[in-house]
């Protein structure tokens, strides 16, 4: 088959309309952003999607990626406020939020982060003393974001976070602080210790002070409390004794027999009681006992007379005369 002028025409235009068709769309993948450039200046943005440019005349200029990215700072030494050589190094975060800006703001967008925060992080932890730069961390990283983010953001970029990865002292100081803080624990556990002895050396000087004080309050309610009793016991010993007179008074002997009976008693207890008494040998009977007391009754009647006659003397008797017994088997009265 021939084919005419025509129809290399139509085929050559039919092709070049395609490649048009080619050159002018653009597809923009999830989280990258394209820069368009019209004979060299940048014109606008292009978003994720498909996209249409002027063929020949548009470009893309720069593929920007949007999403967060992690940037490592490599290990550098720093010199501590008070010259101590450390070693550090980091991790940063960032996201480019202006595609424009990102891309002709600066050249070479990663090395300038880099560089950046590895310039940051002397100047900050060579601000800070070695014992603060190791126990205030935290503090490190908030005040890299801040200087770091606010460096970046003329780029459209921001920075999301910088963490301070390691920070290595030399081995001498390590060594130096190890014994530092082996002495500063030994010192606390002395210190705690006297303070746990004191402590105890007051709790006992009270517990013995509220037992003195308890004691105290004890043997005064004790002797509060003897008092009252023998008061009580005097108080019924002169109510008796006062009932006793009375009863004497008028007469009555069976109240000075009960009374000298009583006194009679208490004293053989006591004979019978005394610490410094070995051995008594007394004829004590019942009998006797009411023997006496009838005899002790019957002078108090001649004494004090029962009201009717006067008292009268007892007649003197002679002492009766004892009559010898005689043994039958023995005349003679020996035994």
């Amino acid at each position: 088959m021939v084919l005419g002028g025509f129809d290399i025409v139509v085929i050559a235009l039919v092709i070049f309309v395609i490649l048009v068709l080619f050159a002018g769309i653009k597809t923009v993948p999830q989280g990258y952003r394209y820069t368009i450039e019209r004979f060299g200046r940048y014109t606008r943005t292009l978003e994720p999607g498909l996209n249409l440019i002027t063929p020949f005349i548009e470009r893309v200029g720069a593929r920007m990626n949007v999403m967060e990215q992690v940037l490592s700072v490599p290990t550098q030494e720093v010199i501590t406020k008070d010259n101590a050589s450390v070693s550090a190094d980091a991790v940063a975060f960032y996201q480019i939020l202006n595609a424009a800006e990102a891309a002709y703001q600066v050249s070479n967008l990663e090395n300038a982060i880099l560089n950046l925060t590895m310039t940051n992080i002397r100047s900050v932890m060579g601000s800070m003393d070695l014992d603060e730069l190791l126990s205030n961390r935290d503090a490190i990283n908030d005040r890299l974001l801040r200087v770091v983010d606010d460096a970046v953001r003329p780029w459209g970029i921001k920075v999301t976070r910088v963490e301070i990865k390691d920070i290595q002292p030399p081995r001498d100081l390590v060594d130096a602080m190890a014994r530092q803080m082996k002495a500063e624990r030994e010192k606390r556990a002395q210190v705690l210790e006297a303070e746990g002895s004191r402590n105890a050396q007051i709790l006992r000087a009270e517990g013995a002070k509220q037992s003195a004080i308890l004691q105290a309050e004890g043997q005064r309610e004790a002797a509060f409390r003897n008092a009252e009793a023998r008061e009580r016991l005097a108080e019924a010993e002169a109510k008796a004794t006062k009932m006793v007179s009375e009863a004497i008074a008028v007469g009555d002997i069976q109240a000075i027999n009960y009374f000298v009976a009583q006194k009679y008693t208490e004293a053989l207890t006591s004979i019978g009681s005394a610490s410094n008494s070995k051995v008594v040998l007394m004829p004590i009977e019942a009998s006797s006992i009411l023997g006496s007391l009838s005899g002790i009754g019957a002078i108090a009647k001649e004494v004090f007379g029962d009201g009717s006659t006067p008292p009268t003397r007892p007649a003197r008797q002679a002492p009766p005369r004892s009559t010898p017994t005689i043994n039958p088997f023995n005349p003679d009265g020996d035994r």
